[in-house]
């Protein structure tokens, strides 16, 4: 599997009004995560992790620096091209799945298709066939009828990883993903996106204050103060 870079991120400053004055959420950071690679993200709360998280996904511009996904100079592309880029490009996994209660596991899948615009029958057709692979790719084969009600909080957080690469993201962006979960599937799932990134060849960057799980991940970095660490080996 290549190991091109899929996310980079040179001297990447983010500055914040405060009052009369500013506040650096991040400051000269710059990180490059490779395709197959899981990193995990740590530091103190407010250290500056969910806005490196938030300058990845092209929610937040910075103040100075730039952002690379697959190449593509992030800042060049306007909002129009970044919405695009986050469609097709990055996957999105936030703490809580955020399910619509409605749907069927397959049906959130579908979702994000629909976004995409499905075209012709042949290309629905094709949508749901990727769905149902999906979901058994992170074992829920069986399971794609169900409603959020009837699963359990590991099977939510596994629809919720599912449903990030129905778009075949190259990078995965994961804030707490076991923030709502007890330690046995806390692991299932940190273990699953360790899978996930090798099988899918995605960038992994997943943001944890769980650091009994950093020894899944291929590498650690660490924010204090908008600041980040060396790479340490995990």
């Amino acid at each position: 599997m290549t190991t091109a870079p899929a996310l980079e991120l040179h001297s990447v400053t983010v500055d914040y009004p405060d009052g009369s004055g500013t506040i650096t959420a991040l400051d000269q950071v710059s990180l490059t995560v490779n395709r197959g690679e899981f990193l995990a993200l740590t530091g103190p709360s407010g250290s500056g992790k969910s806005t490196l998280l938030s300058v990845a996904a092209t929610l937040v511009a910075p103040t100075a620096g730039r952002v690379l996904v697959d190449g593509r100079e992030v800042q060049g592309l306007g909002r129009s091209g970044q919405a695009e880029l986050r469609r097709e490009k990055l996957g999105i996994i936030f703490q809580q799945p955020n399910l619509l209660p409605s749907l069927t596991a397959v049906e959130q899948l579908l979702v994000t298709q629909h976004v995409r615009g499905f075209g012709s029958r042949k290309q629905r057709a094709t949508a749901v066939e990727r769905a149902r692979t999906l979901l058994a790719a992170v074992g829920l084969e069986g399971q794609e009828n169900k409603r959020p009600h009837q699963l359990s909080g590991g099977q939510r957080q596994r629809v919720n990883i599912a449903r990030a690469l129905m778009g075949q993201p190259s990078v995965l962006l994961v804030d707490e993903p076991t923030a709502a979960l007890d330690a046995e599937r806390s692991h299932a799932v940190v273990e699953l996106l360790a899978r996930i990134t090798r099988d899918f060849g995605t960038a992994t960057v997943m943001v944890t204050h769980d650091l009994e799980f950093v020894d899944l991940c291929d590498r650690e970095v660490h924010m204090r103060d908008g600041k980040l660490s060396e790479s340490v080996a995990a």
